[in-house]
């Protein structure tokens, strides 16, 4: 018996949202896996951490804490992965591993978690739902937490948007990139803040995204204090906005950062701004709709061939809903 999971990387904020909005990008962390007589790790790709002691793993840490929810305990297994996901770089690596482990032990044990149960363990682990959503749901999302832990999550599937990554060589650690913020806003801040995130928000769903860019412009929670850890940001977004794009935010924490773009536009957008920013990778991104994709693959004893049951993660495909948790 194996598994093969495939899990969206995200971005999230853009701009205003932030630790609210959530996108699930096309780029992918892929486990295969299989039972074994002990627990073992084979990196395929780059963009993986080295670990020595598979469990201490964060895929294996977040599997062995879902399975320890449920009284159980995960069962030892070889794991062989793939990421197209750059580590420390703003686009959710860390909430897709995490998402990560709870697939694995969703799958392993048979627990037959719903989409809202992996968001709401992701999100005790992660500590904000925002790049787990994405990731868990697929599309469009918007998600809170509250301090009695209730979670609350929209996701929309209908937007058809593109975006640019420019991702830099150097990391940024979701730690430092927090700790510029300020510990309280005026009232006029926030008010004005929040008002941008909600024009964000309709402006997506009606997908203006001429408008959209705007917004994603207009932030005051974050990228004011997050901007100065990021060089050349600044001169990326002025280029960008000459170069076509709607609008250029810091993706999640940051470094890299996220232009929406029109459809179609990505390659002349990248060819105006290659040489112009060459310590950037300028990647063309589209909006994931399956979320979690997770196949378990069985050996008919009769044949030399094997078949799979596939399971997608996102709970349905209508376009959109809100729930509590």
């Amino acid at each position: 018996m194996t598994w093969s999971i495939s899990i969206p990387s995200s971005t999230a904020n853009l701009g205003p949202g932030f630790d609210s909005i959530g996108i699930a990008l096309d780029k992918y962390l892929e486990l295969e896996v299989e039972l074994a007589s002990q627990l073992s790790i084979e990196n395929l790709t780059e963009n993986l951490p080295f670990v020595p002691n598979p469990a201490d793993h964060l895929i294996v840490q977040s599997a062995v804490k879902t399975a320890a929810m449920h009284g159980l305990e995960l069962p030892a297994c070889t794991l062989k992965l793939k990421s197209e996901i750059p580590l420390a770089r703003g686009m959710g690596s860390s909430a897709s591993a995490i998402v990560a482990g709870i697939e694995l032990a969703n799958q392993l044990l048979e627990l037959k978690l719903t989409a809202h149960d992996k968001l709401k363990i992701a999100t005790m682990m992660e500590g904000h739902p925002d790049n787990a959503a994405a990731s868990i749901f697929g599309g469009f999302t918007i998600s809170s937490s509250t301090d009695n832990g209730e979670i609350h999550v929209f996701h929309s599937y209908h937007i058809e948007a593109s975006f640019v990554l420019s991702i830099p060589q150097f990391e940024l650690k979701t730690e430092k990139a927090r700790n510029v913020l300020p510990d309280h806003y005026t009232r006029s801040i926030a008010a004005q803040a929040s008002a941008s995130a909600n024009l964000l928000v309709a402006a997506f769903l009606s997908q203006s995204f001429e408008q959209a860019g705007i917004y994603m412009e207009e932030d005051l929670f974050h990228e004011p204090y997050r901007l100065g850890l990021i060089p050349q940001s600044k001169e990326l977004k002025i280029a960008a906005k000459k170069a076509g794009a709607f609008g250029t935010c810091i993706s999640g924490a940051g470094p890299t950062l996220l232009s929406l773009v029109q459809k179609g536009k990505e390659q002349e957008f990248i060819s105006q701004m290659k040489d112009k920013f060459p310590s950037f990778d300028l990647v063309p991104v589209s909006i994931n709709k399956t979320g979690i994709i997770a196949t378990k693959n069985r050996i008919n004893p009769s044949s030399s061939y094997a078949y799979s049951d596939t399971q997608i993660g996102k709970s349905e495909i209508s376009d959109s809903q809100l729930s509590p948790i």
